[in-house]
């Protein structure tokens, strides 16, 4: 979760594959995006939320961790759903990677590296569900 935008993405119904959804443009008051969320969550009748968790390279937390901390405990109560931070790390550098190497002119990436980096997010979620490990 960006300042800026929120990356959006969606697993299929067997939860094995992540795909992009949108990048949502957030707003001056964060309970809009929040309500934003929790509308595209009943609309894809998600079962969970994974939230990228932006940690330090190191493993602390960050200030932007402690703020998308909040933000999701926030979209939890919301939507009633199950929320799982997940570690971004690197992601937004590799969503990058994989667009330039797509041969997406890099002006037109911030437009939809957000949803990338989700992407990344959610599927490396959803492998380590599928290897029994949800830590």
């Amino acid at each position: 979760m960006g300042n800026r935008r929120i990356g959006v993405a969606v697993s299929d119904e067997l939860g094995l594959t992540a795909q992009p959804v949108l990048t949502l443009e957030r707003r001056h008051n964060s309970r809009e995006d929040l309500r934003s969320l929790a509308r595209l969550a009943r609309r894809f009748a998600v079962a969970g939320i994974v939230v990228g968790n932006p940690l330090h390279l190191s493993g602390e937390l960050s200030p932007q961790a402690a703020k998308t901390q909040a933000f999701a405990a926030e979209l939890g109560q919301l939507s009633s759903l199950p929320i799982h931070l997940w570690d971004e790390r690197l992601t937004t550098r590799e969503a990058h990677q994989i667009l330039y190497e797509a041969g997406h002119p890099r002006q037109q990436h911030r437009k939809v590296v957000d949803q990338v980096a989700a992407t990344l997010i959610l599927q490396s979620f959803l492998d380590r569900q599928k290897a029994g490990d949800t830590g």
